[in-house]
């Protein structure tokens, strides 16, 4: 898979669960802040889409469970994108930093709405444009 982003993140106490274990919520967390950094380095923001009348959601989430993250673990989340027809797919998985063991893998399907329709999100489409013109 071709990564297009990366972003890293420390494990804190409050995100275990009892067994002493990231507790499988937050892993959407982890997700989700890295496909909202990816887009703000590209200078789109959800909250300025939606000002623009613009709401990206996700239709659907699809994670596999590999191996679990503990309270310390460092961890990257990497991010890879495609787009087909009317739905952004955002390839992600999370590697723990100290032997890069693959923790998850997650498939995120998201459309764009405009007054609860679904639409075309142009910015989003020249992005992906540009990510797949780049060698």
């Amino acid at each position: 898979m071709n990564f297009i982003y990366e972003l890293e993140f420390k494990v804190r106490d409050y995100e275990c669960d009892l067994q002493g274990i990231v507790n499988n919520a937050n892993y959407q967390h982890y997700l989700e802040h890295t496909r909202h950094e990816f887009l703000l380095t590209h200078d789109i923001s959800f909250s300025k889409l939606h000002d623009e009348g613009i709401d990206v959601v996700v239709a659907r989430v699809d994670i596999a469970y590999k191996l679990p993250l503990k309270s310390g673990d460092s961890f990257v989340s990497k991010l890879a994108l495609a787009f087909d027809g009317i739905k952004y797919t955002f390839y992600q998985q999370i590697y723990r930093l100290s032997d890069m063991k693959l923790c998850i893998r997650a498939k995120t399907d998201c459309v764009a709405t405009e007054k609860g329709k679904l639409t075309q999100c142009k910015k989003l489409n020249r992005l992906i444009e540009n990510i797949l013109q780049k060698p």
